[in-house]
């Protein structure tokens, strides 16, 4: 039985499965990308371009063993991918992990980690020129990315706008309300079921506009300088082909069991933002997947039956920022979701937005970010 593992995709769940099984199988990691992006800190590096030192990370010293090929995948089915290049890998395990796009600055629009670093340092110099700030979606991006930007400059006008008529609905009560007290102190302007039009500029540029919106007082106009979208999440499973194709639901999410096997093929995996699971699209959860995906493929290597099995939690799970002294969040426990009060989530997340953790498993030493 053969060794070779390619894994498609570089970000948290494919790096996470590639380094647990580098020292047991021949791994091959296919990802364009010259660098781990740690999406985390897109936003607080958007505020604060020093951040940006935190943004990137290395492959080189990720894997010991293993391989990277720095290539898109064009094609993929059971035991192989053909890359843009034209070459065809051949594997004995296929691990799925191309994950989702979201819109920059939330994810790197290039390959290249110089690209994506000068696109955000022109955005930031865009926004910090811009007095008047909306943002189109009121889930966590959108609402971490409005403290990250009070946490700055409090004088700014931070409008956010979503159709939603609430905040987080099926998180525990006191954490809704919690977060709606310290966006009323940050100052941000939260509109909720309000239907937005379309602003006459792309997101990130600057330039005085109005947009309409349509909520709960009747149809009015909002004025700003510039605007970001913080919604629309598309998944990258067009490259699958033949049998791995037809996998796929019609919303192109990869059907899994729960050993994360693709749906018919014990030898492929999907992990991620791509899977169909009944969860948040969250790096944590990415990263639990992957360590069940190297536990069921070591078991087989080893001849024994693969039974890891993944079980999405019934409770929602956040961690959600508000700059880096403040936010809300909720875990999972077994007597019930705990309510963690802002502290908490600025000593688990908000001040250094894991890079500490990152950089241990890129093989580099920790520079200590400041949160202030």
């Amino acid at each position: 039985m053969g060794r070779t593992v390619a894994v498609i995709g570089g970000g948290y769940a494919g790096t996470a499965v590639a380094k647990a099984l580098d020292q047991e199988a021949d791994v091959i990691l296919v990802e364009p990308k010259d660098a781990f992006v740690q999406n985390a800190v897109s936003m607080r590096a958007l505020a604060r371009p020093d951040w940006t030192d935190h943004l990137f990370f290395p492959y080189d010293r990720l894997l010991r063993r293993g391989t990277i090929v720095r290539d898109r995948a064009v094609s993929a089915g059971p035991g192989h991918v053909t890359l843009a290049s034209g070459e065809r890998i051949d594997a004995d395990y296929l691990v799925l992990a191309t994950g989702s796009g979201y819109p920059f600055p939330f994810k790197p629009e290039h390959d290249l980690a110089s690209r994506t670093r000068e696109r955000l340092l022109d955005v930031h110099a865009a926004l910090a020129g811009a007095a008047r700030v909306l943002i189109a979606g009121a889930g966590p991006v959108g609402l971490e990315l409005s403290g990250e930007i009070k946490a700055v400059w409090p004088g700014k006008h931070v409008t956010v706008v979503d159709p939603a008529p609430e905040l987080l609905p099926g998180f525990q009560p006191e954490l809704r309300e919690d977060l709606r007290r310290q966006l009323d102190a940050l100052g941000v302007d939260l509109r909720l079921g309000t239907a937005l039009g379309t602003p006459p500029l792309e997101p990130g540029r600057t330039a005085p506009f109005t947009v309409t919106a349509t909520g709960p007082a009747g149809t009015g106009e909002i004025a700003a300088d510039i605007w970001f979208r913080a919604y629309g999440v598309s998944v990258r499973t067009g490259y699958l082909a033949g049998d791995l194709a037809a996998a796929r639901t019609p919303g192109g999410r990869v059907r899994v069991t729960p050993t994360l096997n693709v749906e018919g093929h014990p030898r492929v995996y999907a992990i991620g933002d791509i899977t169909d699971l009944p969860e948040a699209r969250m790096a944590g959860n990415a990263m639990a997947h992957a360590e069940v995906v190297a536990a069921n493929i070591l078991a087989d290597l080893r001849g024994e039956a693969p039974s890891a099995v993944y079980e999405p939690s019934a409770v929602p799970f956040v961690l959600l920022p508000l700059g880096p002294e403040g936010g809300v969040g909720q875990v999972p426990s077994p007597g019930g979701p705990i309510v963690l009060p802002p502290e908490a989530v600025a000593d688990y997340k908000g001040k250094d937005l894991f890079t500490g953790r990152f950089a241990e498993l890129f093989g580099l030493t920790a520079k200590a970010p400041s949160a202030t």
